[in-house]
């Protein structure tokens, strides 16, 4: 435990001095701190084994089996970090909107937001819409001690988008054209939908997660004007929402290179980067002041020892000169995953970063 004060001027928690909190404060580490988007899950047998039966939305709102799924991976690989296992429409289905999550799809929504009459069925979040969520974590950062929880949500323009498609898309064709062609309707979506995110992260930050991360799975289907015009003062009204709690705040989206620099001055202390950009690339159009996670290939996992040690170096040479860097994948963990090759990487990393 540190004898420094933590930033919210709270008796520090055991957490403050892990690797991981560090690098997000840029602070000097004693090895790049390492945790995977998506490690706990389908990659790993005994997720599948303690989901057998039981359906995804579900499995979000049962705080035994939330706490189980987190600690896995943590137990398993030795990650620096463990996520919440949730899912980022959990607080739309919190709040009461009809929708599933369909094996092989995702999320699908029965009734698309597309009017201004629809925008009512999204009503405030209340903590205890997602009292399973404060007993979740209370049960994990009992178990996990020293090592950071990470709490997350869907940003506001991820979101919009599958409530006004209806379900995933590879064209976004609805939304972008609520965006373009209602620009004040989309504004008054994107504002409720910011809303109830922060209520999302602050119930999660209360509850004990170290710091949190905002998913804009989609944002990178944007031109930076638009990100800028339509999408931004949402995911900085998000950050500004948390920011007096202290915590790190992080933010990723999945072909973003064009928008680092938007994404970084929405609000986020550390930003995510997917596998397109070198970090150190990525350093120079974020600007200095924040943090950077990633940006292994996920794919690269799928080859041998060698070649992910070598792949992985290039990820950390390029981050050598950063303020602070937290080694993660460019996304997800995919599903045919070998775990040992996760656990060998972890490994690698902290052995080739000790300081």
């Amino acid at each position: 435990m540190s004898a420094n004060p933590s930033p919210t001027g709270k008796q520090p928690t055991a957490t403050y001095d892990s690797a991981f909190l560090k690098a997000c404060r840029r602070e000097p580490v004693p090895h790049t701190p390492v945790w995977f988007m998506r490690q706990a899950g389908r990659s790993l047998p005994e997720y599948r084994k303690v989901r057998e039966g039981v359906a995804m939305l579900e499995s979000c709102m049962r705080p035994e089996l939330v706490t189980e799924i987190t600690l896995q991976p943590v137990r398993r690989h030795d990650v620096d970090a463990a996520i919440y296992f949730s899912d980022i429409v959990v607080p739309l289905k919190a709040i009461g909107l009809d929708l599933d999550i369909k094996p092989g799809v995702g999320p699908v929504v029965e009734q698309p937001v597309r009017t201004r009459a629809d925008l009512a069925r999204l009503r405030d979040l209340t903590p205890e819409d997602v009292s399973y969520v404060t007993e979740a974590i209370g049960m994990l950062t009992r178990e996990l001690g020293a090592t950071p929880l990470i709490g997350f949500a869907g940003a506001p323009f991820t979101l919009a988008s599958y409530l006004v498609e209806g379900g995933p898309s590879r064209t976004y064709e609805n939304a972008k054209a609520m965006m373009y062609g209602d620009p004040q309707l989309w504004a008054d979506l994107l504002d409720r939908l910011a809303d109830i995110t922060a209520a999302f992260l602050k119930v999660q930050i209360e509850a004990g997660a170290s710091a949190v991360q905002l998913f804009d799975s989609w944002a990178g289907a944007l031109a930076p004007s638009d990100y800028r015009r339509s999408v931004m003062s949402a995911s900085a009204k998000v950050f500004d929402a948390v920011a007096g709690y202290g915590v790190p705040r992080i933010h990723f989206g999945v072909g973003t290179g064009e928008l680092l620099g938007l994404m970084g001055e929405a609000g986020a202390d550390v930003v995510g980067v997917d596998w397109r950009v070198p970090l150190d690339e990525a350093a120079r159009r974020v600007g200095p002041g924040k943090a950077l996670q990633g940006n292994l290939d996920p794919t690269v996992l799928f080859t041998d020892k060698d070649t992910v040690e070598a792949r992985a170096a290039e990820v950390l040479d390029a981050a050598a000169g950063l303020e602070g860097h937290v080694f993660n994948l460019g996304h997800g963990v995919m599903p045919n995953t070998d775990p040992d090759a996760l656990t060998r990487l972890v490994d690698y990393v902290h052995t080739r970063s000790a300081r």
